[in-house]
């Protein structure tokens, strides 16, 4: 399967993209409105779904391999090095105070975190080495509600790429919209308290 091919599949594999996406998108709703700008949404949803790239790996080694699909690139030490690199290329020149910029990283860690921990809720695959490169253990949490989804465009469209959207409709979307919601009500009782 050519390189182009696995990235084309990737990126049709929509419920899981999305889904990733969705949860950066939900993250960074709950900072303050002058931080949550486009640019860093759009960040935070690179940041939560760039561990998938990894498919490539795919052409070169087995998905067992540390390198292999859900391996090094979902784990924690890399979402450090990713946060890291987005801080230092998008928010490098920008006079950030201490405290800012550790904010700033913390959403963009969180971000990719949230993808490896994310798939550790799907019901397939050999698991997320969370913990490489320390320990290539691929592991899952005790409960897996997620359904997997497949890798490959022929896969998706079928009956169980509709199990894969109704399951992270239940399962990660709602939470999304529960949370926003809870945010949005939070902010506006807090308005007048703040105004009495």
């Amino acid at each position: 399967m050519p390189v182009t091919w696995s990235l084309l599949s990737l990126t049709l594999n929509m419920a899981s993209a999305f889904s990733h996406a969705l949860v950066a998108i939900t993250f960074g709703k709950s900072y303050a409105k002058k931080m949550g700008t486009t640019r860093f949404l759009i960040l935070g949803s690179v940041c939560a779904t760039i561990p998938d790239l990894d498919v490539v790996m795919l052409r070169f080694v087995a998905y067992s391999h540390p390198l292999g699909h859900r391996g090094f690139f979902h784990s924690l030490f890399f979402c450090l090095l990713l946060a890291a690199f987005v801080m230092l290329l998008f928010y490098r020149k920008q006079n950030l105070k201490k405290k800012e910029h550790a904010i700033y990283f913390l959403y963009f860690f969180l971000c990719g975190a949230s993808h490896g921990l994310l798939d550790m809720l799907t019901n397939g695959g050999l698991g997320v080495a969370i913990l490489a490169p320390f320990d290539n253990t691929r592991y899952f949490f005790p409960y897996t509600p997620i359904q997997v989804s497949p890798i490959g465009v022929g896969n998706f469209f079928s009956e169980w790429g509709l199990k894969v959207i109704k399951s992270e409709l239940i399962w990660i979307a709602l939470p999304c919209l529960i949370f926003i919601v809870l945010i949005r009500i939070l902010r506006k009782t807090k308005k007048p308290l703040e105004n009495s």
